[in-house]
């Protein structure tokens, strides 16, 4: 374990038009079936490094895999941590530096720790609109955790899985985890860059993955952990940092130490506002170094296991926000039809409706939620009025509702001279029962 460590705080708190569409990088999704084995390479007993191939990626894309202890001779299924590496690592960093092999010797889990480039990881590039490699984002969630599923005994679901980063990987596990929360039941920061908005993180990153901040800020964040903390509820959260002061028991005294301390303050300021519960260590001096991350791996690992034995159910009115035109979390699909990007947001949506914010018209597509053939009376309240009708649950028991929001904003939201104006659209659905 190392030295005792001293912790300045440590609490838990409480609890579309193709000019839409253009707004957004313009090359297709990745799919699960792009993604090709082409190398393996076991390098011990429990692990192993894979090679993949995946248009999202130029160039081969590498990640090693940790198997527990008996895996071959078990038939159990096992959960997922997906652990991410830093700005200057890759798919080695945590086995060769970061111990995670001895760390979690005897933990019935399955690591997988993928590679996302040397700087700009954890997201899929603007390229001033062009979009195409490199697409971490789709590559990661879109292609690799299907691939782990089908090739290993997952527990495939979002209370078997977790994340968690160091540093760029803090910002990987945090934004991933803000933009899929029904993938991810746990995640975990270790000085992490959780808020882009930082003048220091905007200094170390320059313009990418994003684009320029001066014209595209809205991009950034689209990503930003600290900006999406309310799409974070419902799951089990873990901030650690140093302050990057001298005196540390590993060392100490850095300036990114001292950046990524910033950006873990405001985020967790951000979820405590929110009530969102999330551990808070704030453990004072130490540096952007490996032992300090050892050690928060290893303090943290007890959380995410009691995370896959205790899994959180969903939260029971899901709020989500996004900046893209076409989003969704927990069964919940929105399409929004509007001239310029901005943020959206979807706010506590039940079988008994819910408020959609944002400008331009809508669609939203409910969950299972209703016995197919149900009639339903459904209320509308937006810029046309309030209004009622009889809707009746489609074959998949789900409904979908059109409001008009109020007129589409034509400047891009936080680009220079932008006034954006947020409406609002409140849907009630009377006589919703449980499906059967």
């Amino acid at each position: 374990m190392g030295p005792a460590r001293r912790r300045s705080r440590r609490s838990v708190a409480r609890a579309v038009p193709a000019v839409a569409l253009a707004c957004l990088a313009t090359a297709p999704a990745a799919h699960a079936a792009d993604l090709t084995l082409t190398g393996s390479e076991r390098i011990d007993a429990r692990l192993s490094e894979l090679t993949l191939r995946t248009p999202a990626v130029a160039g081969p894309a590498r990640v090693r895999v940790l198997l527990p202890s008996g895996y071959a001779r078990s038939q159990r299924r096992y959960p997922v941590l997906y652990l991410l590496h830093g700005a200057i690592g890759d798919q080695r960093s945590w086995t060769v530096q970061g111990d995670a092999e001895a760390i979690t010797r005897g933990a019935p889990l399955i690591v997988v720790m993928p590679a996302s480039g040397a700087g700009g990881g954890y997201a899929n590039w603007y390229h001033g609109g062009r979009g195409g490699p490199p697409e971490w984002e789709d590559y990661h969630v879109d292609q690799l955790i299907p691939f782990i599923d089908r090739r290993y005994r997952t527990v495939a679901g979002r209370g078997g899985r977790a994340i968690a980063g160091l540093s760029m990987g803090g910002f990987g596990a945090m934004s991933y985890a803000a933009r899929h929360p029904d993938l991810f039941g746990a995640a975990a920061s270790f000085s992490g860059a959780v808020d882009t908005n930082n003048p220091l993180d905007i200094a170390i990153t320059g313009d990418e993955p994003f684009g320029p901040r001066a014209t595209q800020e809205i991009r950034w964040r689209g990503h930003n952990p600290t900006d999406l903390a309310p799409n974070l509820r419902g799951l089990r959260l873990v901030v650690r940092t140093g302050n990057g002061q001298p005196g540390g028991p590993f060392g100490g005294g850095d300036v990114v130490e001292l950046a990524v301390h910033q950006m873990s303050v405001s985020f967790h300021e951000r979820l405590a506002s929110l009530h969102i519960g999330h551990v808070w260590d704030d453990y004072g001096p130490g540096g952007h170094l490996w032992p300090y991350w050892q050690r928060d791996l290893r303090e943290t690992l007890p959380e995410l296991m009691a995370s896959f034995r205790h899994p959180a159910a969903p939260p029971a009115r899901v709020t989500f926000r996004a900046v893209e035109p076409r989003y969704g979390a927990y069964g919940w699909r929105v399409a929004v039809h509007r001239p310029a990007l901005e943020f959206s947001e979807l706010r506590a949506a039940s079988r008994r409706g819910f408020t959609l914010r944002g400008s331009g018209t809508a669609r939203v597509t409910t969950p299972p939620l209703y016995r197919p053939g149900e009639r339903l009376r459904v209320r509308v309240r937006d810029r046309r009025g309030t209004h009622a009708a009889t809707r009746v649950a489609g074959r998949g028991g789900r409904l979908r509702i059109a409001v008009d929001l109020g007129p589409g904003n034509r400047v891009q939201q936080d680009a220079p001279g932008a006034r954006t104006r947020v409406f609002s659209a409140a849907v009630r659905v009377a006589g919703a029962g449980r499906r059967r």
